[in-house]
């Protein structure tokens, strides 16, 4: 019987990448492995066609040979597809790892260590908006699992031990042949263990693990800003085995302030300063993170006018030298005056019209541009 061809048997096009070959093949040998296709007797044949097709297609040279001649290439198709030097080539570690990882629960590789490890806990913690900038020191209470002393992690009664497996043999898996290749899969005795208790410990109750609330120290550098986190290593969930403990991360929410805006490492405030002020100049006291600071206010100072402060922002994270604040000025205008208030004023906007372009440059420049806007001189 006449071979299909090998576009055909994974569905893809001539010009299909590797990538969408290895995607088809994939799929197809998950959906047609005789594990999952013990009734259908054919299963095994239809799986061996995809697996000779992708050992084709997946070669940049094997595939280029194809392409030209066919079937007929040398090697291809002449004595059958030998299976066994496929599983033996990066393809199978490439892909058929992925297949039985996704078929079975779990793949092959990996040290025990990382297998064991203990899993990784997030801590949310909130501080101020000055807890952050000028860095700060807090006592956190997290629960964790940590390993049994009475047991000493084993979950056996102290003065025992766990067992070998006798399904197993210890390994944590069990093989099966079927048809051209044996399968690894999860001891159901062990549950991947290798070992099993007989007699569990009481505090533990064969465990392994005693669940503790944990007190820790964590100190916030200066210049955290919202959504870091802080790592502890080792402070996460115990592992089993021997296997080193998880880690713990701290994810930092920082409080809005009242006056203070961050903006990267500067700081923003806005500041009323009242018209007198504003029209005289005046020397103000300004808050900054660090303490109260004197700043100039020159006279005729207009409103949202933005001033400077060097160095009096964040500190950088982990770096020198820090970033600077900014004071948006807002002129604030009086309110509730007396009758001998508005006379005042009164006499002092009338006094101010009668040199307005000397005292007024803006209004008078607008104007102007409104005036020859409407066609005036």
């Amino acid at each position: 019987m006449a071979k299909k061809d090998y576009y055909e048997v994974l569905g893809v096009g001539r010009d299909a990448t590797s990538d969408e070959v290895k995607k088809a093949f994939r799929k197809l040998a998950v959906k047609h492995h005789p594990d999952k296709n013990k009734d259908n007797p054919e299963a095994e044949e239809k799986f061996k066609e995809i697996a000779e097709a992708y050992d084709t297609l997946s070669d940049a040279k094997k595939r280029n040979q194809y392409d030209r001649f066919g079937h007929s290439m040398a090697g291809g198709g002449g004595g059958g597809f030998d299976f066994n030097g496929f599983t033996s080539s990066s393809a199978f570690s490439d892909i058929f790892g992925d297949i039985f990882g996704d078929m079975f629960g779990g793949g092959f590789g990996g040290s025990t260590r990382s297998r064991y490890r203990g899993s990784d806990l997030r801590y949310d913690v909130e501080i101020t908006f000055e807890q952050a900038a000028l860095g700060h020191k807090m006592e956190i209470e997290i629960p964790k699992k940590e390993t049994c002393s009475t047991c000493g992690g084993s979950g056996a009664k102290k003065g025992t031990s766990p067992e070998t497996c006798q399904q197993c043999g210890g390994a944590g898996q069990v093989r099966m042949q079927q048809g051209f290749f044996s399968i690894a899969r999860t001891c159901p005795v062990c549950n991947g263990q290798g070992k099993v208790i007989k007699t569990p410990c009481k505090d533990c109750r064969g465990t392994g693990y005693i669940a503790k609330q944990k007190k820790l120290e964590v100190t916030f550098p200066a210049g955290i800003d919202d959504g870091q986190r802080l790592k502890l290593t080792g402070e996460g969930e115990a592992g089993s085995h021997g296997s080193p403990s998880g880690d713990l991360y701290v994810v930092v929410n920082i409080l809005q302030h009242e006056i203070f805006k961050r903006q990267d490492d500067d700081v923003v405030i806005e500041m009323p300063i009242s018209f007198g002020q504003a029209v005289l100049g005046a020397q103000v006291e300004v808050p900054t993170i660090d303490g109260a600071v004197n700043l100039k206010i020159p006279a005729g100072t207009q409103n949202s006018n933005v001033f400077r402060m060097r160095g009096k922002g964040i500190q950088h994270l982990g770096g020198m030298g820090k970033g600077d604040q900014y004071v948006r000025v807002t002129i604030e205008i009086p309110t509730n005056l007396t009758k001998e208030q508005k006379e005042l004023i009164s006499q002092f906007d009338e006094s101010c019209c009668e040199t307005k372009e000397k005292n007024h440059p803006m209004s008078d420049s607008f104007w102007g541009k409104v005036k020859q806007f409407l066609g005036g001189e």
